[in-house]
Formats: C-alpha cells, sequence, structure tokens
C-alpha cells in the first residue's frame, strides 16, 4: 500500500510539474492547494454529525434556510474585511498563505477538544474555519499569476490547481474516515490539523517570485471615482453576471431535486430513493469533475467565450428538462450545470488575474466569491420555498436562466437594457491571448467600468 501511494505521488509531482510549473514554482502552489483542499475535505467529514443535518418534513426546509443564510457569513466578513487586509501583504504573499493555513490547523486542533466536550464554541470555531478558507482561496488566486510558466494559460494553471485540490480531498477523505471510524470525528480534525500544518510548510516554502514586486505600480488610475470602488474591465463584469447566473442554477438544482427525489421520486423509484437521489445530485459532482479536467488539460484561449458558452448552454439544458422532465434530463441538467459551473469559475478566475491590477486583486476576488455565493444560497431559497413540483420548478429555472443569459450576452455586446451602446476600452477588452497585462498596468491606462 506504501509502494502504491508512493507511485501516486510520484506521477502526481511529474504532472504538477509540467511544461515549466516545476521552475516557475506553480507546482509548489499546486501541492499547497491540495493540503488545503484535503484539510478542508477532513474538517467537512469531522463536522458532518455535529454542524450539518438532516430532519424531516417541514422542518428541514426551515433549517435549510437557517443553514443558506450562515453560509453566508464567512463570505460578509471575507470581502469588506479580509480581502483589502490581505491586499497589504501582497508582497508578502507566501506568509498570508502560510497563514490562513496555520489558522486552521490551530482552529481544528481547537475544534477537536470542542467536539469531544460538546462545547458551545463548537459553532463560532468552525465559523472561523470556513472564514480562514475563504480567506486563502482569495490569497491563492490573487498570488497565482506570479508563478505562471510561459506558454501555460491561466485557466490551464487554474484548471490543475482545481485538479490537484479534488485528488487532495478524495484522499483526505478516505483517511479522515478512517479516522472517525477509528476515533470518532474528532480524530478527523486532528487529521485536518496535520494537512494544513504540511501545507502552512509547503506555502512558507514557495518560491521568492511570488512576493515579488516587479512589473507593479500603483495600479489604473481612478481619475475622480470614490473611494473604495473597484475598476474592472467589461470582460470581468460579463463573466461576473454569467457566473453569477451559473452558481444560481447550481444551488437552485441541488435543494430543488434533493427535495423533489424525496417526496416525489420517479415511477419505480420509490423503494431506491437513496439511489435516485444519487443519481441525480452525482451527476452534478461528475459535472464539476469534468469540469476541472477540461479546464487542466484543454487548451483553451479566451476565457471569455467559455463563460458565455456555458451559461448559453445551461440555459439550453433547463428549456430541455421544462419541456421533457424525467430521470434523463435531470441527470443531464445536473452534468451540463457542474461542468457549466466549474468551466467558468475557471475561466472567471484568470480574467481576474489577467486584468485586474496586483493591488487590488485579492480584494475583487473576495467580492466575487461573495457574490457567486450568494447566488447560489438565492438559487438554494427559490428551491426551498415554491412548491415542491417539477413541473413548476423547471420551468421556473428555465424562465429564469434564458432571461438571465439574454441580458447577459446583451450587456456584453456592448448595448444597454435601455438602448444605445456601452463604451468598451479596446485594451482591457481584448482577448486574452497575446494581452500583455503588466504593460497596459505600468503605462496606466484609462480606467475601465467599475463594479
Amino acid at each position: 500500500m506504501a509502494h502504491g501511494i508512493g507511485a501516486v505521488g510520484r506521477v502526481a509531482r511529474r504532472a504538477s510539474s509540467a511544461q515549466g510549473a516545476g521552475e516557475s514554482g506553480l507546482s509548489r502552489l499546486i501541492e499547497v492547494h491540495a493540503f488545503s483542499n484535503a484539510g478542508d475535505a477532513a474538517v467537512a467529514i469531522g463536522l458532518a454529525g455535529t454542524v450539518f443535518f438532516a430532519a424531516p418534513g417541514d422542518k428541514a426546509r426551515t433549517q435549510t434556510l437557517l443553514f443558506l443564510l450562515l453560509t453566508m457569513l464567512p463570505f460578509a466578513i471575507v470581502a469588506p474585511l479580509v480581502g483589502p487586509l490581505l491586499d497589504r501583504f501582497r508582497h508578502g504573499r507566501r506568509w498570508a498563505l502560510g497563514g490562513t493555513l496555520a489558522i486552521r490547523a490551530f482552529l481544528c486542533w481547537v475544534l477537536a477538544q470542542a467536539v469531544e466536550d460538546h462545547s458551545t464554541w463548537l459553532f463560532p470555531v468552525a465559523l472561523c474555519v470556513l472564514v480562514s478558507s475563504k480567506a486563502y482561496l482569495v490569497t491563492r488566486s490573487a498570488a497565482a499569476p506570479r508563478l505562471l510558466p510561459e506558454g501555460m494559460s491561466l485557466v490551464t494553471a487554474n484548471g490543475r490547481m482545481s485538479l490537484a485540490g479534488v485528488v487532495g480531498a478524495i484522499v483526505a477523505g478516505g483517511l479522515a474516515g478512517l479516522a472517525t471510524k477509528l476515533g470518532g470525528a474528532s480524530w478527523s480534525l486532528r487529521v485536518a490539523f496535520v494537512l494544513f500544518t504540511i501545507g502552512t510548510i509547503l506555502a512558507i516554502m514557495l518560491p521568492p517570485r511570488v512576493d515579488s514586486s516587479v512589473g507593479e505600480s500603483g495600479g489604473i488610475a481612478m481619475r475622480g471615482r470614490g473611494r473604495g470602488r473597484v475598476p474592472l474591465t467589461a470582460d470581468v463584469i460579463s463573466a461576473l453576471r454569467a457566473n453569477a447566473g451559473l452558481r444560481w442554477l447550481s444551488g437552485f438544482l441541488m435543494l430543488f431535486m434533493a427535495f423533489l427525489m424525496r417526496e416525489h421520486p420517479f415511477a419505480g423509484w420509490e423503494q431506491k430513493q437513496a439511489l435516485l437521489l444519487a443519481l441525480v445530485l452525482g451527476a452534478a459532482g461528475v459535472g464539476n469533475g469534468l469540469g476541472t479536467v477540461m479546464g487542466a488539460v484543454l487548451k483553451i484561449a479566451s476565457p471569455r467565450v467559455i463563460v458565455l458558452a456555458t451559461l448559453v448552454a445551461d440555459a439550453v439544458v433547463a428549456v430541455y428538462a421544462a419541456i421533457s422532465f424525467g430521470l434523463t434530463s435531470a441527470i443531464i441538467v445536473g452534468l451540463v450545470a457542474g461542468v457549466g459551473q466549474q468551466l467558468g469559475k475557471l475561466a472567471l478566475d484568470s480574467l481576474i488575474q489577467d486584468r485586474v491590477p496586483d493591488h487590488m486583486r485579492t480584494s475583487v476576488f473576495g467580492r466575487s466569491e461573495t457574490l457567486l455565493q450568494l447566488s447560489w444560497v438565492l438559487g438554494g431559497i427559490v428551491a426551498v420555498v415554491i412548491p415542491t413540483r417539477a413541473d413548476v420548478g423547471m420551468i421556473l429555472a428555465a424562465v429564469l436562466l434564458v432571461v438571465w443569459a439574454f441580458f447577459v450576452l446583451l450587456w456584453h455586446s456592448g448595448r444597454s437594457v435601455r438602448g444605445g451602446t456601452i463604451g468598451h476600452d479596446p485594451v482591457h477588452d481584448s482577448p486574452t491571448e497575446g494581452f500583455d497585462r503588466r504593460q497596459v498596468m505600468r503605462e496606466g491606462r484609462s480606467a475601465p467600468p467599475e463594479w
């Protein structure tokens, strides 16, 4: 077994170091992300029987609404507070990344004891772990461009990190599950402590170029803009709008299908509800995995095309499911939504990394993560409050997504909803391929639209 694990580790190291990633230091960041995701997976398993719950009937809906609101708390902290704070440490990214991992390691050790003692500190400490996890994500996304090797696109780099995160979560899930079986939930959290500690050490060992300030300046001129406002290019704004639709559908489908399959399963599946739910919701998980692999292995030149194409694809399959709802269409819509959510997020991250000045990139990532989580929560809330009927739910989802896709394409074309055109920046709205981001930032070109 040890020999097999070692062989897998060697293969993973070679894959993460390909295309110059080993020389640039990107492979080390990929390893850091793998351990971060592994630790998060171990935390989720450790808290599965304590923080997360399932209740029968209407009580489940009430508790689900409460859970949806609670998931917004970490983002409410990350966007206005943590994001700008981390922007101040853009020349100390190794320590910022290591700090988010070290904090989670310490909190997991405290959380393990809280679980054993059934302490009231369980929920606040768990919330702090979530906040630290989101702070890590926005910091990691902001640091990745500094380690990008020549000839590799940002979409590919983000895809490799996501794929490494999936592998790390799978391996850690097995370790944490075994620890939970042998010693209880608290030992799963102690496994997370070890994983986060290793991740901390790897983060501090990142190459010096991740802290380099070469090519940085004060950023794009604000020209009298209000304080606290963040300038974004039209491409980034379109990607954010498209991802909001993708994330809304994901949140809606997850909860609507969960309630629908439990209360009104397909004919012949009444005694196999667990399997039915696994098929329908598992399709979205498979889609996420496919999207991650596609982002890691495909050479995609234009992230802005990806986000619009995935939104249109989601709208099309939502209409198909609304017209002909059944097991096949439910699996297809979940699969396409999973692929779209992952590919769209990878493309959005790449656009932010490519188009947003370094000194405010972390703040933008914090706000984008908040917007996407809010979209997911809104989709979940709609799924909880509407009647649990397939025709009502899928028709509503199709109509809302088609309307949203229409307006996103309209905005992206340069036309406002009221008529007329929206000015575009010919430099910042150009495709990513061949775009000299650092040169434009050094020259301080005109300010793009604000978000």
